[in-house]
């Protein structure tokens, strides 16, 4: 991993046309950013989210801005901590000590143990431990970037990633004695029939569940509202014959798990809800995998 060079090459100075572009770029960045910090790739996007509205109702009024990446990374750390206190899950954690002492550098064990670990091992971290280990040894910045976004001084950064980094190492002790996720028949029963009709290419039939209100969201792409218009939604996948269903729960909430037909590989999922028998919300990441990195996703038999 190249821990030196995450900003060493920014956007250039932004104007009202670059700012989607930009926004487009950076967002599977700010999303795994998101998604640790609040410990959901659901959550996280939600975050993400927030952040496009701040950041063009902002832009109006900010000055120059020479560091873009830097500047969206600003907003989306204190949407993070908007979010976190909202939740009200980290109210006491939100301030740390700091210390004067040298970070040790990142090592093999360190990398990888901070690659590989579950989003909700991250929310067993303190605030500030959690954003200076995923922006130090998931996103690479150096600590005077992470000073710079987090408005933090370095020996503050350097306390919180010596002991983000020890948090981490005795989590991974620890036995993850967490059952596994179970489908209740009710809601089995309406996935498969979901399920059942999609694969079968009854897009018809698929219409039939809509809520008159349902809503519809194709994740970074467009909202609709409205059977009517949302009944359209389908014709998109009357096209693709690859593709496969099957249920499943994504951070334990009902969905619908997207697979390869031939290989049975997982390309994305769909979140669906439901009113009674019908199908009142959709919200479909097939143009946001970068949602898949770190998501407990759980395909049922």
């Amino acid at each position: 991993m190249d821990t030196n060079n995450a900003m060493k090459e920014p956007i250039a100075i932004l104007s009202s046309e670059s700012l989607a572009q930009a926004l487009g770029e950076l967002r599977p960045k700010l999303h795994r950013y998101c998604a640790r910090m609040t410990g959901s790739v659901i959550d996280g996007e939600d975050v993400v989210q927030e952040v496009l509205v701040k950041a063009i109702e902002a832009f109006s009024e900010a000055e120059p801005i020479v560091n873009a990446e830097g500047w969206l990374f600003r907003i989306t750390h204190n949407a993070a901590l908007d979010f976190l206190r909202r939740r009200a899950r980290q109210d006491a954690l939100l301030a740390e000590e700091a210390l004067d002492m040298t970070a040790d550098p990142v090592s093999t064990s360190d990398d990888r143990l901070t690659v590989t670990a579950s989003l909700r091992t991250f929310m067993r971290l303190p605030t500030s431990q959690r954003s200076t280990v995923i922006l130090r040894d998931v996103l690479g910045y150096s600590l005077g970037e992470i000073g710079a976004l987090l408005d933090s001084s370095l020996p503050a950064v350097k306390a919180a990633l010596h002991r983000g980094r020890a948090r981490l190492r005795e989590i991974a002790t620890e036995a993850d004695e967490r059952p596994l996720p179970v489908l209740a028949d009710a809601e089995r029963a309406r996935l498969l029939d979901y399920v059942s009709r999609f694969n079968a290419r009854d897009f018809e039939g698929l219409r039939d569940l809509l809520a008159d209100d349902v809503q519809l969201e194709l994740v970074s792409r467009f909202r609709r509202r409205g059977r009517d218009v949302v009944q359209n939604y389908f014709g998109r996948y009357r096209e693709r014959q690859d593709w496969q269903l099957v249920p499943g729960l994504v951070e334990g909430r009902s969905a619908v798990i997207v697979q390869d037909a031939s290989s049975r590989a997982v390309l994305y999922f769909v979140l669906l809800a439901w009113a009674g028998e019908q199908v009142s919300d959709i919200r479909d990441f097939r143009y946001a995998r970068y949602a898949m990195e770190g998501a407990e996703l759980f395909v049922a038999a």
